[in-house]
């Protein structure tokens, strides 16, 4: 019976029509290769089978005490406070973190997810669950454990240490109603990709399903940032009748509706109420402060790493573990107008 050849590095650069170099530098930092390059590299080596020679030590080994880490952005305290306490938590261990960037896209975060691989770590921290089915089949295929954190979601194919995105906005969404709005509108994250957005937005929906809110919610999608969320209240302020409650996807989107309505002048929650999701530490310290949703931040990253580092040791011991978030009240909310 004919043995097959292991793959090596200059096989993949030979069925890569590149040098070894560009294929070191492709599973090392894909950031500085040409897309076009990164493709024609990660498909040979997915075609060969090719394990990198650090990964597998690593894996031989069966410990590197490197957990890996693949977050959407860095641009704002969304992810900070969760990935420092998952810092803390894995160097109580005696492991070290290595984190990376995908932009929010899932091209780039698979290949953040082989580079990370490559660089021998034992495990991974992912940020939600929408990715492609190859980047789960990737890591499955090298025996490497992840955790999904910030979701939490009723199937069984994933270990999940988070809370329920759609759960948190349908309570968030009752609490608003219960202050007597029945115009509301909302200002979401972008749902393509991102299962924590497109939840937030089922969660407000179920809620007025459930109140027999039949008429259509105004909703916007836009990214992350403070301007956005201004741009976005202003085109909602627009709507016939205008809404009396805006309900924003995190609390960056929130801040940029507030300052947006004070720029028109509208006075908040007098005239128009604001509420947010995330209670990072902005919601604290804008005027007025946010009625948000509080989301366990420091838990869930505490949580998280010892299930992975659980999952390291044994891949059939980690479990999904659900928290719970509560509503935080302030001042942005309040009765609608008469």
């Amino acid at each position: 019976m004919e043995t097959r050849k292991t793959p090596t590095l200059e096989d993949v650069a030979r069925q890569a029509g590149v040098s070894t170099a560009t294929v070191s530098r492709c599973l090392n930092a894909p950031d500085v290769v040409l897309p076009e390059t990164r493709r024609r590299v990660i498909n040979a080596v997915d075609r060969l089978g090719y394990t990198p020679h650090f990964a597998g030590r690593a894996l031989a080994s069966n410990r590197s005490n490197t957990i890996g880490a693949v977050i959407p952005t860095m641009e704002n305290a969304i992810f900070a406070r969760g990935l420092q306490a998952f810092q803390e938590a894995l160097a109580a261990a005696g492991a070290n973190l290595l984190v990376a960037s995908s932009g929010y896209d899932p091209e780039r975060e698979a290949e953040q997810v082989r580079a990370l691989v490559t660089q021998g770590a034992d495990g991974l921290l992912l940020i939600g669950a929408a990715r492609p089915q190859s980047t789960y089949d990737f890591l499955r295929a090298r025996h490497v454990p992840y955790v999904i954190a910030w979701n939490h979601r009723p199937d069984t194919d994933h270990c999940y240490v988070g809370f329920s995105n759609r759960e948190a906005a349908r309570a968030l969404t009752n609490h608003v109603l219960g202050y007597g709005h029945t115009r509301l509108a909302m200002i979401a994250g972008l749902t393509q990709t991102n299962d924590r957005a497109s939840d937030r937005v089922a969660g407000v929906g179920d809620a007025l399903a459930a109140a027999g809110q039949l008429v259509r919610l105004p909703v916007l999608e836009v990214p992350y940032t403070i301007e956005e969320g201004a741009s976005a209240f202003a085109a909602l302020i627009k709507n016939q009748p205008p809404p009396t409650a805006v309900i924003c996807g995190n609390d960056v989107l929130a801040a940029g509706a507030i300052a947006e309505a004070k720029r028109l002048g509208l006075a908040v929650p007098a005239d128009i109420s604001i509420v947010g999701f995330d209670d990072i530490e902005l919601a604290r310290v804008v005027d007025p402060k946010l009625t948000t949703v509080h989301v366990p931040h420091q838990q869930m990253g505490h949580a998280a790493a010892e299930v992975l580092l659980q999952l390291r040791n044994d891949p059939l011991s980690g479990s999904s573990i659900k928290l719970e978030t509560r509503i935080t009240e302030r001042e942005s909310l309040a009765r609608p107008p008469a």
